[in-house]
């Protein structure tokens, strides 16, 4: 459990409150409830210095005096001070699932072995990736692009037509157009799609997305190659 401060200013004062740090960035999200971040029932004006809001300063700037409530409206609204021990542990994990993934799903196109996990993480370091707030799969082949300078590495694909019916080409074009090939739109409106999609976890992400946004009626077929 990591303790914070979340913090908003509203009515030309400050007020802030004493959370759990990572529930707090839950509720933010939406997961949870107030009473599972709070960390202790009251809002202040300095919390550091133990200086409670004045209720009038409260009813002013939120509506009410009941703290659940303006907790609520800080945790939503406000910012969640974050500590740098806890940045780092975010990090880590994110470059381990980089690394993670890239061991799994890429080979050394000059030996067609797969990287070791040390070899890939001393060329993200090398190269100061900047992993984002997004999910990994998506950034894979940007982060390929970028570490290819300095170590020979190749995403392993699966070559994929896929046929899109007409009524749902719109939104499940933005699904493929990044992975696609070759189109080819057809008399009927419907869309066929050539289209080259890392395997492992971004192959499901991509099924997964295609069959919702299409619902499930996009037909998908792996291509063989020689």
């Amino acid at each position: 459990m990591t303790q914070t401060t979340a913090r908003i200013k509203k009515a030309g004062k400050h007020f802030e409150m004493i959370v759990d740090l990572e529930k707090a960035l839950k509720f933010k999200k939406g997961e949870g409830s107030v009473s599972d971040f709070l960390e202790i029932d009251s809002i202040y004006s300095d919390s550091k210095k133990g200086f409670k809001a004045a209720e009038k300063d409260l009813e002013e700037a939120f509506g009410t005096t009941d703290v659940i409530s303006i907790a609520e409206k800080i945790a939503k609204e406000g910012e969640i001070l974050s500590t740098q021990d806890y940045r780092d542990e975010e990090k880590e994990k994110k470059v381990k699932q980089v690394v993670d993934y890239l061991s799994s799903n890429t080979i050394d196109p000059q030996t067609g072995n797969s990287h070791t996990a040390e070899r890939i993480r001393n060329a993200l370091e090398q190269v100061r990736i900047n992993i984002k707030n997004s999910p990994i799969a998506d950034q894979i082949p940007e982060i390929v692009e970028k570490i290819n300078g300095i170590l020979p590495i190749r995403l392993e694909t699966k070559k994929i037509k896929i046929t899109i019916p007409a009524a749902h080409t719109g939104k499940a074009y933005g699904v493929v157009a990044s992975f696609k090939e070759k189109e080819n739109w057809l008399d009927n409106g419907d869309l066929e799609i050539t289209a080259s999609v890392p395997s492992g976890d971004q192959l499901f992400s991509f099924y997964d997305k295609l069959n919702s946004v299409t619902h499930g009626s996009a037909v998908t077929e792996e291509i063989k190659e020689d």
